[in-house]
């Protein structure tokens, strides 16, 4: 992968956090994803979330799979510690650094291939043990990297850019996250800033599993026929001297809309999707009420986007196994090996 770093210079009156931070202190590289990419925007938002908590960059672990969406992770926090893994093991590899260093911010980043395919076994475990993290799925019902199948979460009915209609039932990730007990769920969209630099702000504050699921239109594979910028256009006109995709720029989808109205964003390929904001009267503590209210509006062809449930009083998985609270990876060995008296004791609870 090629890295274009910006420029390190800062202008002396850019605006400062609590720690003398700028919001260019929490950037990374220039990104290479397509123009008008959804993605860009979630990055951008976390950015701006972890530039509003004045967190220290130096404090925070981002980690990621395979995918467009896992790529992202260069393009922000370019001053954290990060790991980009195989296909679908993000969780596992981001549940075993937790476990190591507990004083770490884990953000796993991850996409609806990623982690409703091939990682979907990890995606589950990993929320239903309660490991502390913001997992952050970007969602578009396609795979990017490789011309635009239909993933997972791709809604039944819906049509690819080749007009193949998609016959299998969709996995809705919010009503798995709920089902497997994570303590904070989710879902905005990459376009209404508004709502998702506060989701994001408040996952990262929560202890506990923390799960958003970001819909996140992919401008690449929703070219139609008779367009002369169609991927299949530029291939039937091509010399054959290379081959060659044309991937015209598009402008990013933003959205505002008030909590409780319904706003229908018109997609790059015509496609209209209905956004759904819950209303302030709405409750998120009641994990069975969220997942009835998410099938009601399922059903009505409606994205529900907002905070869905949240438990006040969550627990870790350091807290479902009674793990000391100095982290693992800085135990001495006076500390890892107690001596045969201790051996004993805790040989005999379990006689």
């Amino acid at each position: 992968m090629t890295y274009i770093t910006k420029p390190k210079l800062h202008h002396p009156s850019l605006p400062t956090n609590r720690l003398g931070y700028t919001r260019r202190d929490y950037e990374g590289s220039v990104s290479t994803l397509c123009a008008g990419c959804g993605h860009d925007s979630i990055s951008a938002a976390i950015i701006q979330a972890c530039f509003e908590l004045s967190l220290p960059p130096h404090r925070i672990a981002k980690l990621s799979g395979i995918g467009c969406s896992s790529k992202t992770p260069t393009y922000f926090l370019g001053n954290s510690h990060g790991f980009n893994s195989v296909h679908g093991r993000m969780p596992s590899v981001l549940t075993g650094a937790n476990l190591a260093n507990r004083d770490l911010i884990y953000m796993g980043v991850s996409g609806d291939g990623d982690s409703a395919s091939i990682g979907l076994g990890q995606f589950a475990h990993s929320i239903r043990r309660g490991v502390n993290m913001v997992y952050i799925v970007m969602n578009n019902g396609v795979y990017g990297l490789t011309k635009g199948q239909f993933s997972a979460t791709a809604d039944k009915g819906s049509k690819s850019k080749r007009g193949a209609v998609n016959s299998d039932e969709p996995i809705d990730l919010v009503g798995m996250a709920l089902q497997l007990g994570a303590t904070f769920v989710a879902r905005s969209f990459s376009g209404d800033k508004q709502q998702l630099v506060p989701l994001i702000k408040a996952a990262i504050l929560h202890k506990g599993a923390a799960f958003i699921d970001c819909i996140s239109p992919c401008v690449a594979f929703n070219n139609h026929a008779g367009s002369t910028k169609s991927f299949d256009y530029v291939r039937e006109h091509n010399e054959a001297l290379n081959r060659l995709d044309v991937i015209p720029e598009r402008q990013t989808i933003e959205v505002d809309y008030e909590p409780g109205s319904i706003e229908e964003v018109v997609q790059h390929d015509g496609s209209v999707l209905r956004l759904n904001k819950l209303a302030p009267e709405y409750d998120p503590h009641d994990r069975i009420a969220a997942l009835t209210h998410l099938q009601e509006r399922h059903a009505e062809g409606e994205v529900v986007t907002g905070l869905l449930y949240l438990d006040p009083t969550p627990r870790d998985l350091h807290d479902h196994l009674a793990t000391v609270e100095k982290p693992l990876n800085v135990l001495d060995e006076a500390e890892l090996c107690p001596g045969q008296e201790a051996l004993q004791r805790f040989n005999a609870q379990h006689r």
